[in-house]
């Protein structure tokens, strides 16, 4: 009779079997040590290969079927463990199918190890498959298949599970609830969720941290912050899930200031961010644009000794690449441990964004010859980037290439090569490439072409594409926007009336434009003619003192970009008043000579102010870097970027 005991020694797991003979035990073609009391089965041996074919397909369990071991409880729960952490699911199903030969073969306990390991190694068929075999099933069977289904992205099982487990009479706790909230955040309504919330009260679980962190998720996952927050003000105790859950939350709506506040708070508190907390916050601050913030977040990063690993190092990149600073971004590129497809499309990214064409396409290129295997972003990246600097050959090749890696085009690639068509004056191939694809066209894909029209005055064209939007979504304000700038930039402005005339019958409103400046961690927002500021005053006689100067040195107002009726007068007067112009003069008020001005601005900038930046920092010798919504305008001594190409 063999008798045993488990320890842990040095993080290595140790089955050490002591004999009750009195002749020592002896095991043929065994590296176990042994002597005439014990001998030891280290962590490295446990999932040892049989030596013979003829063997279970493990050594350990070999042991068991010669004789030489006793059936143990804690054996099989090790090699479980084991497997379980080293996913080694063949290894699973080998130990499985000796305890079905066992003694152990309706040991609930031990069942529902089993399921447990066949969910976290991935295999959800091989979990079902037993749990619809097992004679008896308790609380703890249903919690692990339900969160193996939670945590394997098969959020629909999950739900159908748990109100079955309630009609046998079952009570969930903490992990049972905490896995369907989770799984409840996924779909397309927080109906189910709410109902989950009601059973978390019934059961008690509300004020848990866990169940808490997970409801609060659930809630955030829906944009749901009032409710979040509200679940998060009753936890008796908060842990960092919790915190992180409505930074997450904040991040995921555009709210980078609450997302950014909470991040403090949660320090002040003495929480220590994780890796997914510093995820959320550079998201957040990428949103935002704010540059200096990041940076803060990041000292903070390299003060707590984190390294810039996994989807950190490329959340950091990203916030930089999208807050103007692309060689900092390029410098966390060259630091990040692992550079992986996701880098790889966010640098691209950034070049694309940043009017870096050929900087992009070279990166491209760089990528595949190292043999990072693009994707379909990785496509999209490249395409934008020869969209954004003209590169038509280059856009065309990658378009192509997606065939040799299986891409499959989605509608944004299709959107992108008319984009690159159409700015690259192709109108009619672009219209046969709209005419060919596989997909029918839909708005966005119109909308490339009119905003090409646009840029090449076919004015004919350009009001086929804008009716085909029409079509779709007739309350969308761009493209009749859009038509009208044609109609008024080709001097057509009864046409631009009619445009505006239809916007006002159909309850069309136009998105207000604004622009905003970042200034000892003050954000100043800015709206055209804007009457509100303290300083508007001074605003305006330092752009007024900005555009004589800019004037005598070769600008000339543009006044196609005014669409109303007046004297030419008024309208180069309104043009002066446009959000971005009030911006750059209150940053050159409040910044020092030579500092870097960083303005945002929430639709595209207009031509006009494009051409009188482009002067302005040749006047004023500073950098001017313009963030609108397609991408970002460097203008520097008199130059910009995008190389008018925009």
């Amino acid at each position: 009779m063999l008798k045993c005991s488990t320890f842990s020694s040095n993080r290595t797991y140790i089955v050490r079997y002591f004999t009750t003979f009195a002749a020592p035990a002896t095991f043929p073609d065994s590296d176990f040590s042994d002597d005439t009391q014990d001998f030891v089965i280290q962590d490295k041996d446990l999932l040892r290969k049989s030596h013979h074919d003829s063997g279970t397909g493990l050594h350990v369990l070999d042991l068991i079927h010669r004789g030489s071991l006793e059936p143990d409880r804690s054996l099989y729960n090790t090699l479980f463990k084991k497997c379980t952490l080293l996913k080694k699911l063949d290894e699973a199903r080998i130990v499985h199918a000796h305890i079905n030969a066992s003694l152990f073969k309706d040991d609930l306990v031990m069942q529902n190890t089993i399921l447990d390991t066949y969910c976290k190694c991935g295999s959800l068929d091989d979990a079902h498959k037993l749990f619809e075999e097992m004679p008896v099933k308790d609380m703890v069977t249903w919690t692990a298949l339900i969160t193996g289904y939670s945590q394997n992205d098969q959020p629909l099982n999950a739900l159908v599970l748990f109100p079955q487990m309630l009609r046998l009479g079952l009570k969930p706790n903490q992990f049972t609830l905490s896995s369907v909230l989770k799984a409840s955040g996924t779909g397309t309504s927080d109906k189910y969720g709410r109902q989950v919330h009601a059973f978390c009260f019934k059961y008690g679980y509300v004020w848990n941290v866990y169940v808490g962190s997970s409801l609060l998720d659930m809630y955030a996952r829906f944009g749901r912050m009032d409710d979040a927050w509200s679940v998060f003000d009753t936890l008796e105790s908060k842990n960092e899930v919790s915190w992180n859950a409505l930074i997450a939350g904040h991040a995921r709506k555009g709210e980078g200031e609450h997302a950014l506040k909470m991040f403090s708070d949660m320090l002040r508190q003495g929480f220590e961010p994780t890796h997914f907390t510093y995820s959320s916050v550079f998201t957040a601050l990428a949103s935002m644009g704010s540059l200096e913030q990041g940076k803060w977040v990041h000292a903070h990063v390299i003060k707590s000794g984190g390294k810039l690993v996994a989807y950190v190092g490329n959340t950091l990149l990203d916030m930089y690449a999208k807050s103007g600073s692309i060689d900092d971004a390029r410098k966390v590129f060259n630091r990040l441990e692992r550079r992986d497809v996701v880098s790889w499309n966010s640098m691209i990214t950034g070049y694309a964004q940043h009017g870096l064409g050929k900087e992009a396409v070279r990166w491209f290129a760089e990528m595949l010859r190292i043999r990072i295997v693009p994707n379909e972003i990785t496509f999209l990246c490249v395409l934008t980037a020869c969209s954004h600097a003209g590169l038509l050959d280059e856009g065309q090749k990658c378009f192509e290439l997606t065939k040799k890696y299986s891409i499959k085009p989605q509608e944004a690639h299709y959107v992108t090569m008319v984009d690159l068509l159409g700015r690259a004056g192709r109108l009619d191939q672009a219209m046969k490439f709209i005419i060919k694809m596989p997909i029918e066209p839909t708005a966005a894909v119109w909308g490339a072409l009119l905003g090409a029209c646009r840029m090449h005055k076919n004015m004919d064209l350009g009001t086929y594409a804008a009716e085909r939007i029409f079509e779709f979504d007739p309350h969308d304000s761009g493209p009749h926007v859009l038509l009208a700038n044609m109609y008024a930039s080709a001097g057509r402005l009864s046409d631009a009336a009619k445009v505006r005339k239809m916007m006002k019958e159909s309850g069309v409103k136009k998105e207000p434009a604004c622009s905003w400046v970042e200034t000892k961690n003050a954000i100043h927002v800015f709206v055209a003619n804007d009457d509100a500021h303290p300083q508007r005053e001074e605003i305006r006689k330092v752009w007024d003192e900005i555009c004589g100067k800019i004037k005598e040195i070769g600008y000339i107002p543009d006044s196609s970009h005014v669409l109303f009726y007046a004297d030419q007068q008024e309208r180069e007067a309104k043009l002066q008043l446009h959000s971005e112009k009030l911006a750059l003069a209150f940053a050159l008020m409040t910044t020092p000579p030579g500092f870097t001005i960083r303005i945002k601005k929430n639709i595209r900038v207009c031509g006009d102010c494009h051409s009188a930046f482009k002067f302005a920092s040749k006047v004023v010798v500073r950098e001017i870097i313009v963030r609108d919504t397609n991408r970002y305008h460097h203008f520097r001594d008199g130059f910009c970027s995008c190389g008018d190409y925009w």
